[in-house]
């Protein structure tokens, strides 16, 4: 759980090698750029931020993307020693970087540990090669095993992204993927299911996911067979070996705060009893209790422990029943897809497939 003081600070580097088909997220190509320039704003960002939050302890740092792993060692360097001359840091930051296969060099993963990464997370997505052509990955599994094998030795803390519910994809060939990456001794993995977002390449191209139904099978078989590797289910796409859960992600998902440094990045603040919310470079728009709340009930679903009812009015200052549909919780409950206890609200193992809906349901 978070303190009053804690703060986690992302640093969105949206520059790519090349756009893969299924990405809708904000992406530039890395092509003719003066990464110099963009880290010196980087670091005016922070020391602005400093001058509004100058009390604050840090207790994360993620270098999200985009490709962060394009980002030179100094560089990293660079922006985390401005950081720890900010603010004070806890005794153990968590200190993440996402990183792509085909950014790989001799060095790179023993310069990014240097620079001061602790965390480790490995866009692998898929562990064949068929599926990394489809994905547009510009990686080969070669590539990946590679990566996977180097950062196990590197770092202690370390994660892999998969995607599952690919066209034509079989629960067989899902299984040994998750075989082989479950043996390279990761802590922590995250499994997103396939989907065609609106404006991207795949949309365009009119490409089918997986069955609905079959996706669901490829869901339910991931949860049972991690959790008997160690790695239990803690939020709705992400499992880990106990203790190794993403700190810095958890903070989103309870409500702590965040700032956000870099294109499209954004953050949530709570300054003189005002909730806050940031979009990169300082556009502030002050949120209502009610709008947190919601806020907090989206995301709080996500986690497998659900919302802790104390925190949730410690943060909006709203009770978690003026905050949701009383008679559709019942429903909801009747149905057994969500848990009602005196101190949690969470959806069951039946109802995280169904997530999305029960938020829309739960939401006033």
């Amino acid at each position: 759980m978070h303190d009053n003081n804690d703060i986690a600070i992302y640093i969105h580097w949206p520059f790519c090698k090349s756009k893969c088909p299924y990405c809708d997220f904000y992406k530039e190509l890395y092509i003719n750029i003066n990464q110099d320039d963009i880290i010196n704003e980087y670091i005016t960002s922070l020391y602005r931020y400093h001058e509004l939050l100058p009390d604050r302890c840090v207790k994360s740092v993620f270098f999200g993307g985009g490709t962060p792993s394009l980002i030179l060692p100094h560089n990293i360097e660079k922006i985390l020693n401005t950081v720890c001359k900010l603010w004070p840091l806890y005794s153990d930051p968590e200190i993440s970087l996402e990183a792509n296969p085909n950014t790989d060099s001799a060095t790179l993963f023993s310069d990014l540990k240097q620079a001061g990464i602790n965390r480790l997370s490995l866009g692998v997505q898929a562990l064949n090669d068929t599926d990394l052509h489809f994905l547009g990955r510009t990686h080969n599994t070669a590539d990946a095993r590679q990566c996977l094998e180097k950062i196990v030795k590197t770092f202690d803390n370390h994660s892999a992204d998969l995607i599952y519910a690919r066209p034509e994809q079989k629960l067989a060939q899902w299984h040994d993927e998750l075989k082989e990456i479950t043996s390279y001794g990761l802590k922590h993995l995250s499994l997103y299911q396939l989907t065609i977002e609106e404006n991207t390449v795949f949309a365009r191209k009119n490409i089918k996911p997986l069955s609905e139904d079959k996706a669901l099978e490829m869901y339910k078989f991931s949860g049972d067979f991690l959790a008997a590797k160690n790695y239990p289910q803690y939020e709705v796409s992400n499992y880990a070996v106990p203790q190794f859960a993403s700190r810095h992600n958890l903070t989103y998902w309870q409500g702590g705060e965040y700032i956000g440094i870099g294109k499209s990045a954004h953050g949530r603040l709570k300054i003189n009893n005002k909730h806050i919310a940031t979009v990169y470079p300082f556009i502030d728009e002050e949120l209502t209790q009610q709008q947190r709340a919601e806020e907090l009930i989206i995301m709080g679903l996500r986690l497998t422990k659900g919302i802790d009812k104390k925190t949730f009015k410690k943060i909006c200052g709203l009770n978690l029943y003026d905050c949701i549909n009383l008679s559709k919780l019942h429903i909801l409950e009747e149905l057994h897809l969500i848990k009602d206890t005196s101190d949690h609200l969470y959806a069951t193992k039946c109802g995280f497939p169904v997530l999305n809906q029960i938020i829309n349901e739960l939401c006033v």
